[in-house]
Protein backbone atom coordinates (compact mmCIF):
# COMPACT_ATOMS: atom_id res chain seq x y z
CA UNK A 1 0.00 0.00 0.00
CA UNK A 2 2.78 2.36 0.71
CA UNK A 3 3.64 1.71 -3.19
CA UNK A 4 -0.12 3.39 -3.85
CA UNK A 5 1.23 6.44 -1.68
CA UNK A 6 3.83 6.61 -3.88
CA UNK A 7 2.05 6.78 -6.81
CA UNK A 8 -0.40 9.66 -5.48
CA UNK A 9 2.61 11.78 -4.39
CA UNK A 10 4.33 11.71 -7.93
CA UNK A 11 0.91 12.80 -9.82
CA UNK A 12 -0.30 15.95 -8.34
CA UNK A 13 -4.12 15.46 -9.81
CA UNK A 14 -4.23 11.84 -7.72
CA UNK A 15 -3.08 13.82 -4.75
CA UNK A 16 -5.63 15.55 -4.44
CA UNK A 17 -8.30 13.33 -5.06
CA UNK A 18 -6.84 11.19 -2.38
CA UNK A 19 -6.74 14.44 0.19
CA UNK A 20 -10.15 15.14 -0.88
CA UNK A 21 -11.23 11.39 0.20
CA UNK A 22 -9.50 11.77 3.50
CA UNK A 23 -10.66 15.15 4.45
CA UNK A 24 -14.63 13.78 3.32
CA UNK A 25 -13.38 10.43 5.85
CA UNK A 26 -12.28 12.46 8.75
CA UNK A 27 -15.57 14.67 8.96
CA UNK A 28 -17.69 11.66 9.04
CA UNK A 29 -15.47 9.76 11.63
CA UNK A 30 -14.97 12.71 13.95
CA UNK A 31 -19.08 13.51 13.37
CA UNK A 32 -20.76 12.69 16.96
CA UNK A 33 -23.53 10.52 17.54
CA UNK A 34 -24.76 13.50 19.01
CA UNK A 35 -24.87 15.09 15.86
CA UNK A 36 -27.46 13.00 14.30
CA UNK A 37 -29.20 13.44 17.13
CA UNK A 38 -29.93 16.71 17.00
CA UNK A 39 -30.42 16.50 13.42
CA UNK A 40 -32.80 14.02 13.86
CA UNK A 41 -34.79 15.89 16.56
CA UNK A 42 -34.86 18.99 14.16
CA UNK A 43 -36.51 16.98 11.16
CA UNK A 44 -38.89 15.69 13.48
CA UNK A 45 -39.92 18.31 15.21
CA UNK A 46 -40.20 20.48 12.18
CA UNK A 47 -42.75 17.49 10.45
CA UNK A 48 -44.77 17.67 13.72
CA UNK A 49 -44.69 21.44 13.87
CA UNK A 50 -45.89 21.64 10.54
CA UNK A 51 -48.69 19.10 10.81
CA UNK A 52 -49.51 20.30 14.01
CA UNK A 53 -50.43 24.07 13.03
CA UNK A 54 -51.67 22.33 9.38
CA UNK A 55 -54.66 20.33 12.18
CA UNK A 56 -54.85 23.14 14.70
CA UNK A 57 -53.61 26.61 13.62
CA UNK A 58 -51.27 26.44 15.73
CA UNK A 59 -47.97 24.21 16.56
CA UNK A 60 -46.86 23.02 20.25
CA UNK A 61 -43.45 22.90 21.99
CA UNK A 62 -43.26 18.96 21.25
CA UNK A 63 -40.25 17.34 22.47
CA UNK A 64 -39.61 14.00 23.92
CA UNK A 65 -36.36 14.98 25.99
CA UNK A 66 -36.16 13.92 29.44
CA UNK A 67 -33.99 14.62 32.35
CA UNK A 68 -31.70 11.78 30.81
CA UNK A 69 -32.00 12.75 27.58
CA UNK A 70 -28.35 14.58 27.30
CA UNK A 71 -26.58 11.64 29.25
CA UNK A 72 -24.69 9.01 27.74
CA UNK A 73 -26.47 5.55 28.67
CA UNK A 74 -23.52 4.38 29.86
CA UNK A 75 -23.44 7.07 32.76
CA UNK A 76 -26.79 6.25 34.00
CA UNK A 77 -26.34 3.35 36.48
CA UNK A 78 -28.98 0.97 37.96
CA UNK A 79 -28.45 2.32 41.58
CA UNK A 80 -29.32 6.00 40.13
CA UNK A 81 -32.40 4.54 39.40
CA UNK A 82 -32.88 2.76 42.55
CA UNK A 83 -31.88 5.65 44.85
CA UNK A 84 -34.46 7.74 42.75
CA UNK A 85 -37.30 5.16 43.05
CA UNK A 86 -36.49 5.57 47.38
CA UNK A 87 -36.60 8.97 47.61
CA UNK A 88 -38.48 10.58 50.19
CA UNK A 89 -40.23 13.53 51.22
CA UNK A 90 -43.58 15.07 52.26
CA UNK A 91 -45.38 17.30 49.42
CA UNK A 92 -48.51 18.98 49.08
CA UNK A 93 -50.54 18.81 45.65
CA UNK A 94 -53.32 20.39 44.52
CA UNK A 95 -55.22 19.42 41.16
CA UNK A 96 -53.27 21.35 38.98
CA UNK A 97 -49.71 20.83 40.53
CA UNK A 98 -50.91 16.81 40.07
CA UNK A 99 -51.26 17.53 36.33
CA UNK A 100 -48.21 19.12 36.27
CA UNK A 101 -46.50 16.68 37.76
CA UNK A 102 -48.24 13.63 35.68
CA UNK A 103 -47.36 15.49 32.45
CA UNK A 104 -43.64 15.99 33.91
CA UNK A 105 -43.31 12.26 35.20
CA UNK A 106 -45.45 9.81 34.15
CA UNK A 107 -44.36 6.69 32.09
CA UNK A 108 -47.46 6.58 30.02
CA UNK A 109 -47.54 10.02 29.03
CA UNK A 110 -43.83 9.99 27.80
CA UNK A 111 -44.47 6.39 26.04
CA UNK A 112 -47.45 8.45 24.27
CA UNK A 113 -45.16 11.32 23.12
CA UNK A 114 -42.67 8.86 21.98
CA UNK A 115 -45.02 6.86 19.84
CA UNK A 116 -45.86 10.71 18.07
CA UNK A 117 -42.36 10.67 17.52
CA UNK A 118 -41.68 7.44 16.24
CA UNK A 119 -44.47 8.13 13.67
CA UNK A 120 -43.06 11.36 12.64
CA UNK A 121 -39.63 9.90 12.28
CA UNK A 122 -41.16 6.95 9.78
CA UNK A 123 -42.32 9.96 7.92
CA UNK A 124 -38.48 11.09 7.73
CA UNK A 125 -37.58 8.17 6.23
CA UNK A 126 -40.29 8.22 3.56
CA UNK A 127 -39.35 11.85 2.87
CA UNK A 128 -35.58 10.88 2.51
CA UNK A 129 -36.62 8.67 -0.79
CA UNK A 130 -38.08 11.32 -2.33
CA UNK A 131 -35.11 14.07 -2.06
CA UNK A 132 -31.66 13.45 -3.84
CA UNK A 133 -29.66 10.72 -2.23
CA UNK A 134 -26.14 11.33 -2.11
CA UNK A 135 -23.19 8.46 -1.93
CA UNK A 136 -19.75 8.71 -1.55
CA UNK A 137 -17.10 5.77 -1.50
CA UNK A 138 -13.42 4.74 -2.10
CA UNK A 139 -11.85 1.82 -2.00
CA UNK A 140 -7.97 1.04 -1.84
CA UNK A 141 -6.64 -1.84 -2.80
CA UNK A 142 -3.53 -4.05 -3.35
CA UNK A 143 -3.56 -7.85 -4.93
CA UNK A 144 -0.81 -9.92 -5.64
CA UNK A 145 -1.69 -12.85 -8.39
CA UNK A 146 -0.40 -16.05 -8.79
CA UNK A 147 2.57 -15.13 -11.11
CA UNK A 148 4.29 -12.87 -8.60
CA UNK A 149 2.74 -9.59 -9.97
CA UNK A 150 1.66 -6.96 -7.76
CA UNK A 151 -0.64 -3.96 -8.32
CA UNK A 152 -2.50 -1.28 -6.57
CA UNK A 153 -5.45 0.75 -7.28
CA UNK A 154 -7.43 3.30 -5.91
CA UNK A 155 -11.43 3.32 -6.56
CA UNK A 156 -13.59 6.21 -6.13
CA UNK A 157 -17.40 7.04 -6.99
CA UNK A 158 -20.35 9.50 -6.19
CA UNK A 159 -23.50 9.49 -7.16
CA UNK A 160 -27.04 10.66 -6.30
CA UNK A 161 -30.27 8.82 -7.06
CA UNK A 162 -33.74 10.10 -6.19
CA UNK A 163 -37.36 8.59 -6.48
CA UNK A 164 -39.78 10.54 -8.93
CA UNK A 165 -43.33 11.52 -7.41
CA UNK A 166 -44.06 10.20 -11.17
CA UNK A 167 -43.08 7.04 -10.54
CA UNK A 168 -40.08 7.12 -11.83
CA UNK A 169 -36.44 7.17 -11.02
CA UNK A 170 -33.23 9.63 -11.96
CA UNK A 171 -29.38 9.00 -10.77
CA UNK A 172 -26.32 10.29 -11.78
CA UNK A 173 -22.68 9.31 -10.85
CA UNK A 174 -18.72 10.10 -10.98
CA UNK A 175 -16.34 6.98 -10.65
CA UNK A 176 -12.86 7.04 -10.73
CA UNK A 177 -10.08 4.30 -10.74
CA UNK A 178 -6.58 4.31 -10.59
CA UNK A 179 -4.44 1.54 -11.29
CA UNK A 180 -0.89 0.57 -11.09
CA UNK A 181 1.36 -2.67 -11.46
CA UNK A 182 4.61 -2.44 -9.96
CA UNK A 183 6.50 -5.78 -11.20
CA UNK A 184 6.27 -7.86 -14.37
CA UNK A 185 5.14 -5.18 -17.52
CA UNK A 186 5.05 -1.99 -14.88
CA UNK A 187 1.79 -0.47 -16.24
CA UNK A 188 -0.67 2.18 -14.68
CA UNK A 189 -4.18 3.43 -15.60
CA UNK A 190 -6.38 6.11 -14.28
CA UNK A 191 -10.11 5.86 -15.86
CA UNK A 192 -13.00 8.97 -14.96
CA UNK A 193 -16.50 8.04 -15.93
CA UNK A 194 -19.34 10.10 -15.51
CA UNK A 195 -23.27 8.40 -16.36
CA UNK A 196 -26.88 9.49 -15.75
CA UNK A 197 -29.68 7.69 -15.85
CA UNK A 198 -33.44 7.78 -15.78
CA UNK A 199 -36.42 5.12 -15.26
CA UNK A 200 -40.28 5.81 -16.14
CA UNK A 201 -43.15 4.33 -15.81
CA UNK A 202 -45.83 4.44 -18.32
CA UNK A 203 -48.56 2.89 -17.09
CA UNK A 204 -47.82 0.30 -14.46
CA UNK A 205 -47.16 1.92 -11.27
CA UNK A 206 -46.59 5.49 -12.90
CA UNK A 207 -48.28 9.02 -11.34
CA UNK A 208 -47.98 10.37 -8.39
CA UNK A 209 -51.43 9.22 -7.17
CA UNK A 210 -49.24 5.45 -7.17
CA UNK A 211 -45.84 6.52 -7.04
CA UNK A 212 -46.49 9.08 -3.68
CA UNK A 213 -49.08 6.94 -1.57
CA UNK A 214 -46.55 5.59 0.94
CA UNK A 215 -45.46 9.05 1.28
CA UNK A 216 -49.59 10.10 1.71
CA UNK A 217 -49.61 7.52 3.97
CA UNK A 218 -47.23 8.12 5.97
CA UNK A 219 -48.37 11.83 6.48
CA UNK A 220 -51.50 10.78 6.97
CA UNK A 221 -50.43 8.43 9.98
CA UNK A 222 -48.59 11.22 11.62
CA UNK A 223 -51.80 13.70 11.93
CA UNK A 224 -53.67 10.91 13.06
CA UNK A 225 -50.85 10.35 15.95
CA UNK A 226 -50.90 14.25 16.59
CA UNK A 227 -55.23 13.78 16.73
CA UNK A 228 -54.59 10.69 18.81
CA UNK A 229 -52.05 12.56 21.65
CA UNK A 230 -53.62 15.35 21.52
CA UNK A 231 -56.64 13.40 22.73
CA UNK A 232 -54.64 11.23 24.91
CA UNK A 233 -53.99 14.58 26.71
CA UNK A 234 -57.59 15.98 27.33
CA UNK A 235 -58.15 12.32 28.35
CA UNK A 236 -55.11 12.01 30.40
CA UNK A 237 -55.21 15.17 32.20
CA UNK A 238 -59.36 14.19 32.79
CA UNK A 239 -58.18 10.73 34.46
CA UNK A 240 -56.19 12.65 36.83
CA UNK A 241 -58.33 15.10 38.18
CA UNK A 242 -60.78 11.88 38.44
CA UNK A 243 -58.24 9.90 40.26
CA UNK A 244 -57.53 12.84 42.70
CA UNK A 245 -61.43 13.11 43.49
CA UNK A 246 -61.77 9.43 43.93
CA UNK A 247 -58.79 10.16 46.67
CA UNK A 248 -60.66 13.25 48.14
CA UNK A 249 -64.07 10.90 48.03
CA UNK A 250 -62.41 8.09 50.04
CA UNK A 251 -60.78 10.43 52.64
CA UNK A 252 -64.47 11.53 52.84
CA UNK A 253 -65.82 8.14 53.27
CA UNK A 254 -62.65 7.35 56.00
CA UNK A 255 -63.90 9.98 57.97
CA UNK A 256 -68.40 9.31 58.20
CA UNK A 257 -66.35 5.69 58.78
CA UNK A 258 -64.57 7.46 61.77
CA UNK A 259 -67.37 9.46 62.82
CA UNK A 260 -69.55 6.45 62.86
CA UNK A 261 -66.90 4.09 64.78
CA UNK A 262 -66.75 7.15 67.45
CA UNK A 263 -70.48 7.18 67.67
CA UNK A 264 -70.65 3.08 68.57
CA UNK A 265 -67.92 3.52 70.88
CA UNK A 266 -69.62 6.05 72.64
CA UNK A 267 -72.80 4.25 72.51
CA UNK A 268 -71.36 1.93 74.10
CA UNK A 269 -69.75 3.32 76.90
CA UNK A 270 -73.13 5.01 77.56
CA UNK A 271 -74.80 1.41 77.17
CA UNK A 272 -72.45 -0.04 79.79
CA UNK A 273 -73.38 3.05 82.43
CA UNK A 274 -77.21 2.05 81.80
CA UNK A 275 -76.33 -1.28 82.63
CA UNK A 276 -74.39 -1.07 85.79
CA UNK A 277 -77.80 1.29 86.26
CA UNK A 278 -79.70 -1.65 85.93
CA UNK A 279 -81.67 -0.01 82.94
CA UNK A 280 -80.39 -1.89 80.11
CA UNK A 281 -79.82 -5.83 79.57
CA UNK A 282 -76.74 -7.59 78.43
CA UNK A 283 -78.58 -8.32 75.19
CA UNK A 284 -78.18 -4.99 73.86
CA UNK A 285 -75.07 -4.46 75.24
CA UNK A 286 -74.05 -7.37 73.26
CA UNK A 287 -75.14 -5.66 70.21
CA UNK A 288 -73.40 -2.27 70.93
CA UNK A 289 -70.65 -4.11 71.03
CA UNK A 290 -70.92 -6.06 67.74
CA UNK A 291 -71.53 -3.29 66.06
CA UNK A 292 -68.79 -1.39 67.34
CA UNK A 293 -66.45 -3.78 66.23
CA UNK A 294 -68.44 -4.40 62.56
CA UNK A 295 -67.50 -0.49 61.94
CA UNK A 296 -64.42 -0.84 63.67
CA UNK A 297 -63.35 -3.55 60.76
CA UNK A 298 -64.93 -1.07 57.96
CA UNK A 299 -62.83 2.01 59.14
CA UNK A 300 -59.57 0.11 59.19
CA UNK A 301 -60.83 -1.39 55.21
CA UNK A 302 -61.36 2.10 54.26
CA UNK A 303 -58.01 3.30 55.75
CA UNK A 304 -56.94 0.24 53.31
CA UNK A 305 -58.60 0.98 50.00
CA UNK A 306 -57.14 4.41 50.26
CA UNK A 307 -53.81 3.87 50.92
CA UNK A 308 -53.93 1.22 48.03
CA UNK A 309 -55.28 4.09 45.95
CA UNK A 310 -53.23 6.81 47.08
CA UNK A 311 -50.29 4.55 46.17
CA UNK A 312 -51.30 3.59 42.43
CA UNK A 313 -51.97 7.45 41.65
CA UNK A 314 -48.84 8.02 42.80
CA UNK A 315 -47.91 5.33 40.27
CA UNK A 316 -49.50 6.69 37.97
CA UNK A 317 -48.00 10.50 38.28
CA UNK A 318 -44.54 8.48 37.91
CA UNK A 319 -43.74 10.15 41.68
CA UNK A 320 -41.43 7.70 43.97
CA UNK A 321 -43.99 5.60 46.23
CA UNK A 322 -42.15 7.06 49.38
CA UNK A 323 -43.78 10.64 48.92
CA UNK A 324 -46.21 11.28 51.38
CA UNK A 325 -48.73 13.35 49.38
CA UNK A 326 -50.86 15.72 51.08
CA UNK A 327 -54.21 16.59 49.30
CA UNK A 328 -56.04 19.60 49.34
CA UNK A 329 -59.28 18.73 50.45
CA UNK A 330 -61.28 22.34 49.15
CA UNK A 331 -61.68 20.71 45.54
CA UNK A 332 -64.24 18.83 46.91
CA UNK A 333 -65.62 20.98 49.59
CA UNK A 334 -66.08 23.30 46.77
CA UNK A 335 -67.56 21.19 44.39
CA UNK A 336 -70.27 19.88 47.16
CA UNK A 337 -70.84 23.51 47.88
CA UNK A 338 -71.57 24.43 44.24
CA UNK A 339 -73.34 21.48 43.38
CA UNK A 340 -73.26 19.50 39.70
CA UNK A 341 -72.46 22.04 37.10
CA UNK A 342 -75.63 20.63 34.57
CA UNK A 343 -75.07 19.85 30.84
CA UNK A 344 -77.75 21.09 28.91
CA UNK A 345 -77.37 19.44 25.19
CA UNK A 346 -79.32 17.04 23.11
CA UNK A 347 -78.37 13.58 21.77
CA UNK A 348 -78.96 14.69 17.96
CA UNK A 349 -77.29 17.87 17.95
CA UNK A 350 -73.66 16.50 20.17
CA UNK A 351 -73.37 13.60 17.80
CA UNK A 352 -73.48 16.70 14.76
CA UNK A 353 -70.44 18.11 17.11
CA UNK A 354 -68.36 14.77 17.14
CA UNK A 355 -68.27 14.52 13.91
CA UNK A 356 -66.92 17.99 13.73
CA UNK A 357 -64.79 17.86 16.44
CA UNK A 358 -63.72 14.23 17.81
CA UNK A 359 -60.29 13.31 16.47
CA UNK A 360 -61.01 9.96 17.29
CA UNK A 361 -63.74 9.94 14.65
CA UNK A 362 -62.09 12.10 12.27
CA UNK A 363 -59.17 9.11 12.23
CA UNK A 364 -61.75 6.76 11.56
CA UNK A 365 -63.31 8.81 8.88
CA UNK A 366 -60.63 9.66 7.45
CA UNK A 367 -58.58 5.97 7.56
CA UNK A 368 -62.16 4.87 5.57
CA UNK A 369 -60.71 7.26 2.61
CA UNK A 370 -57.37 5.63 3.15
CA UNK A 371 -58.70 1.93 2.48
CA UNK A 372 -60.20 3.80 -0.75
CA UNK A 373 -56.90 4.87 -2.39
CA UNK A 374 -55.43 1.43 -1.83
CA UNK A 375 -58.06 -0.15 -3.98
CA UNK A 376 -57.46 2.08 -6.69
CA UNK A 377 -53.02 1.57 -5.65
CA UNK A 378 -53.80 -2.54 -6.08
CA UNK A 379 -55.97 -2.03 -9.44
CA UNK A 380 -52.68 -0.46 -10.78
CA UNK A 381 -50.40 -3.15 -10.27
CA UNK A 382 -53.22 -5.24 -12.77
CA UNK A 383 -52.07 -2.88 -15.45
CA UNK A 384 -49.56 -3.89 -17.98
CA UNK A 385 -46.11 -2.92 -17.35
CA UNK A 386 -44.63 -0.85 -20.07
CA UNK A 387 -41.18 1.10 -18.44
CA UNK A 388 -39.37 3.62 -20.16
CA UNK A 389 -35.57 3.57 -19.74
CA UNK A 390 -32.68 6.07 -20.76
CA UNK A 391 -28.92 6.21 -19.76
CA UNK A 392 -25.62 7.83 -21.18
CA UNK A 393 -22.03 7.55 -19.87
CA UNK A 394 -18.81 9.37 -21.09
CA UNK A 395 -15.18 7.88 -19.79
CA UNK A 396 -12.10 10.35 -20.09
CA UNK A 397 -9.35 9.78 -22.03
CA UNK A 398 -7.78 6.50 -21.55
CA UNK A 399 -5.07 5.41 -19.78
CA UNK A 400 -4.30 7.83 -17.47
CA UNK A 401 -5.41 11.58 -18.75
CA UNK A 402 -8.51 11.22 -16.21
CA UNK A 403 -9.79 14.38 -16.35
CA UNK A 404 -10.06 15.02 -19.91
CA UNK A 405 -12.99 14.29 -22.05
CA UNK A 406 -14.26 14.05 -25.32
CA UNK A 407 -17.98 14.78 -25.61
CA UNK A 408 -17.91 13.02 -29.04
CA UNK A 409 -17.33 9.43 -26.80
CA UNK A 410 -20.57 10.16 -25.22
CA UNK A 411 -22.57 6.58 -25.08
CA UNK A 412 -26.02 6.81 -24.79
CA UNK A 413 -28.86 4.39 -24.81
CA UNK A 414 -32.62 4.36 -24.05
CA UNK A 415 -35.49 1.72 -24.37
CA UNK A 416 -39.06 0.60 -23.16
CA UNK A 417 -39.56 -2.78 -21.34
CA UNK A 418 -43.01 -4.37 -21.62
CA UNK A 419 -44.48 -6.43 -19.14
CA UNK A 420 -47.72 -7.88 -20.53
CA UNK A 421 -50.45 -9.20 -17.40
CA UNK A 422 -49.76 -13.10 -18.59
CA UNK A 423 -49.13 -13.62 -14.80
CA UNK A 424 -50.38 -11.16 -12.14
CA UNK A 425 -51.27 -14.08 -9.79
CA UNK A 426 -50.32 -12.29 -6.75
CA UNK A 427 -51.23 -9.08 -7.50
CA UNK A 428 -54.85 -10.50 -8.22
CA UNK A 429 -54.86 -12.16 -4.90
CA UNK A 430 -53.48 -8.61 -3.42
CA UNK A 431 -56.50 -6.68 -5.23
CA UNK A 432 -58.90 -9.14 -3.91
CA UNK A 433 -57.58 -8.79 -0.57
CA UNK A 434 -57.59 -4.81 -0.59
CA UNK A 435 -61.16 -4.79 -1.86
CA UNK A 436 -62.49 -6.69 1.12
CA UNK A 437 -59.75 -4.60 4.07
CA UNK A 438 -62.33 -1.79 1.96
CA UNK A 439 -65.48 -3.30 2.98
CA UNK A 440 -63.94 -4.35 7.02
CA UNK A 441 -63.05 -0.49 6.45
CA UNK A 442 -66.61 0.48 5.69
CA UNK A 443 -68.05 -1.77 8.45
CA UNK A 444 -65.39 -0.31 10.96
CA UNK A 445 -66.37 3.38 10.28
CA UNK A 446 -70.28 2.23 10.74
CA UNK A 447 -69.22 0.66 13.96
CA UNK A 448 -67.29 3.20 15.34
CA UNK A 449 -70.56 6.20 14.25
CA UNK A 450 -72.72 3.99 15.97
CA UNK A 451 -70.53 3.96 19.09
CA UNK A 452 -69.94 7.19 19.20
CA UNK A 453 -73.65 7.86 18.86
CA UNK A 454 -74.48 5.32 21.75
CA UNK A 455 -71.16 6.79 23.92
CA UNK A 456 -73.15 10.10 23.57
CA UNK A 457 -77.15 8.66 24.54
CA UNK A 458 -75.24 6.50 27.27
CA UNK A 459 -73.71 9.74 28.65
CA UNK A 460 -76.87 11.75 28.61
CA UNK A 461 -78.79 8.72 30.03
CA UNK A 462 -76.04 8.99 33.03
CA UNK A 463 -75.96 12.41 33.44
CA UNK A 464 -79.58 12.91 33.77
CA UNK A 465 -79.90 9.62 36.08
CA UNK A 466 -76.84 10.96 38.50
CA UNK A 467 -78.79 14.77 38.20
CA UNK A 468 -81.84 12.92 39.37
CA UNK A 469 -79.94 10.61 42.15
CA UNK A 470 -78.34 13.60 43.31
CA UNK A 471 -81.40 15.47 44.31
CA UNK A 472 -82.96 12.33 45.88
CA UNK A 473 -79.41 11.65 47.68
CA UNK A 474 -79.41 15.04 49.18
CA UNK A 475 -82.93 14.18 50.79
CA UNK A 476 -81.95 10.92 52.13
CA UNK A 477 -78.62 12.34 53.76
CA UNK A 478 -81.24 15.18 55.83
CA UNK A 479 -83.73 12.22 56.52
CA UNK A 480 -80.91 9.79 57.38
CA UNK A 481 -79.81 12.65 60.36
CA UNK A 482 -83.09 13.65 61.23
CA UNK A 483 -83.81 9.64 61.91
CA UNK A 484 -80.37 9.55 64.36
CA UNK A 485 -81.57 12.08 66.35
CA UNK A 486 -84.90 10.94 66.45
CA UNK A 487 -83.93 7.08 67.12
CA UNK A 488 -81.44 8.59 70.25
CA UNK A 489 -84.83 10.59 71.54
CA UNK A 490 -86.57 7.92 71.34
CA UNK A 491 -84.50 5.43 72.85
CA UNK A 492 -83.94 7.62 75.81
CA UNK A 493 -87.63 8.03 76.12
CA UNK A 494 -88.36 4.02 75.94
CA UNK A 495 -89.86 3.85 72.25
CA UNK A 496 -86.95 2.66 70.74
CA UNK A 497 -84.97 -0.34 70.73
CA UNK A 498 -80.55 -0.14 70.21
CA UNK A 499 -80.89 -1.78 66.66
CA UNK A 500 -83.33 1.80 65.59
CA UNK A 501 -80.35 3.40 66.73
CA UNK A 502 -77.80 1.30 64.80
CA UNK A 503 -79.81 1.23 61.35
CA UNK A 504 -80.41 4.64 61.83
CA UNK A 505 -76.70 5.54 62.05
CA UNK A 506 -75.95 2.79 59.19
CA UNK A 507 -78.22 4.70 56.84
CA UNK A 508 -76.43 7.94 57.67
CA UNK A 509 -73.18 6.73 56.99
CA UNK A 510 -74.49 5.16 53.40
CA UNK A 511 -75.99 8.36 52.71
CA UNK A 512 -73.29 10.43 53.58
CA UNK A 513 -71.10 8.58 51.02
CA UNK A 514 -73.48 7.89 48.36
CA UNK A 515 -73.70 11.63 48.28
CA UNK A 516 -70.08 12.25 47.69
CA UNK A 517 -69.88 9.38 45.30
CA UNK A 518 -72.65 10.62 43.28
CA UNK A 519 -70.88 13.98 42.94
CA UNK A 520 -67.38 12.37 41.51
CA UNK A 521 -69.34 10.04 39.47
CA UNK A 522 -71.45 12.81 38.08
CA UNK A 523 -68.48 14.72 37.27
CA UNK A 524 -66.39 11.73 35.69
CA UNK A 525 -69.83 11.30 33.68
CA UNK A 526 -69.68 14.76 32.78
CA UNK A 527 -66.05 15.47 31.52
CA UNK A 528 -66.09 11.81 29.58
CA UNK A 529 -69.31 13.07 27.26
CA UNK A 530 -67.40 16.25 26.88
CA UNK A 531 -64.24 14.36 25.53
CA UNK A 532 -66.33 11.45 23.73
CA UNK A 533 -68.07 14.61 21.91
CA UNK A 534 -64.84 16.24 21.40
CA UNK A 535 -65.13 20.02 22.64
CA UNK A 536 -63.17 19.67 26.32
CA UNK A 537 -59.98 21.35 26.45
CA UNK A 538 -58.02 20.46 29.29
CA UNK A 539 -55.34 23.65 29.37
CA UNK A 540 -58.16 25.95 30.63
CA UNK A 541 -58.13 26.20 34.46
CA UNK A 542 -60.12 24.27 36.77
CA UNK A 543 -61.56 22.48 33.32
CA UNK A 544 -63.63 20.05 35.13
CA UNK A 545 -65.87 22.69 36.30
CA UNK A 546 -65.32 25.55 34.25
CA UNK A 547 -67.44 26.52 30.72
CA UNK A 548 -64.82 27.82 29.38
CA UNK A 549 -62.72 24.77 28.62
CA UNK A 550 -66.34 23.65 26.13
CA UNK A 551 -64.74 25.18 23.40
CA UNK A 552 -68.11 25.54 21.84
CA UNK A 553 -71.03 27.62 22.40
CA UNK A 554 -73.69 25.08 23.35
CA UNK A 555 -76.78 27.38 22.47
CA UNK A 556 -75.73 28.59 19.13
CA UNK A 557 -72.70 25.73 18.42
CA UNK A 558 -70.41 28.29 17.53
CA UNK A 559 -66.90 27.62 18.32
CA UNK A 560 -65.64 30.27 21.43
CA UNK A 561 -62.86 32.81 20.30
CA UNK A 562 -59.73 32.70 22.11
CA UNK A 563 -60.44 36.03 23.84
CA UNK A 564 -63.53 34.77 25.81
CA UNK A 565 -61.06 32.30 26.37
CA UNK A 566 -58.60 34.26 28.08
CA UNK A 567 -61.44 36.09 29.71
CA UNK A 568 -62.23 33.60 31.29
CA UNK A 569 -59.44 32.47 32.61
CA UNK A 570 -58.45 35.48 34.16
CA UNK A 571 -61.63 35.59 35.93
CA UNK A 572 -60.85 32.03 37.05
CA UNK A 573 -57.61 32.93 38.31
CA UNK A 574 -59.14 35.69 40.29
CA UNK A 575 -61.83 33.04 41.89
CA UNK A 576 -58.94 30.35 42.46
CA UNK A 577 -56.69 32.67 44.83
CA UNK A 578 -57.04 30.67 48.43
CA UNK A 579 -58.98 32.96 51.55
CA UNK A 580 -56.92 33.12 54.61
CA UNK A 581 -58.39 30.07 56.06
CA UNK A 582 -57.59 27.87 53.79
CA UNK A 583 -54.20 28.99 53.53
CA UNK A 584 -53.56 28.69 57.19
CA UNK A 585 -55.05 25.94 57.59
CA UNK A 586 -53.06 23.62 55.52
Amino acid sequence: MYQIMGLLSRNKPNRWIFLAATVCCSVLVACKSSYYKKKTDKDVYSIIEQIETDLFGESSEFSVDTRYSERLPEDISSQEIIDDRNFKEEKYIDINTSIDLAIQSSREYQNQKESLYLTALSLSETEFVFSPNFLARSTASGDRGSNGERSGGVNSRLSVNQALRTGGNIGASFANDLLKFYTGNPRRSAVSTISVNLFQPLLRDAGSRVATENLKQAERNVAYAIRDFSHFQNEFSVNTVLDYFRLLQNKDIIRNRYLDYQSRTNQTVRLNRRLDAGLETSVGIGQAQQAELSTRNSYINVIANYQTTLDRFKINLGLPLGIDLDLDDSALESLSQEGLPLLDIDAEYAFELALEYSWPLMNDIDRFEDSKRKVYVAANRLKTGIDFFADASLSSDRPTDYTSFDPDDIRAGMGVEFDLPINRFRERNQYRSTIISFEAALRRLSLALDNKRNQIRLGLRNLKQFEQNYQIQKLAVQLADERVKGADLNYQAGRATIRDIQDAQDDLVAARNSLITLVVDYLESRMSLLLDIGILRTNRNAFWIDESAVIVDLKTGQRKSEESFNEAAEEGDDLALPTPEELFNK
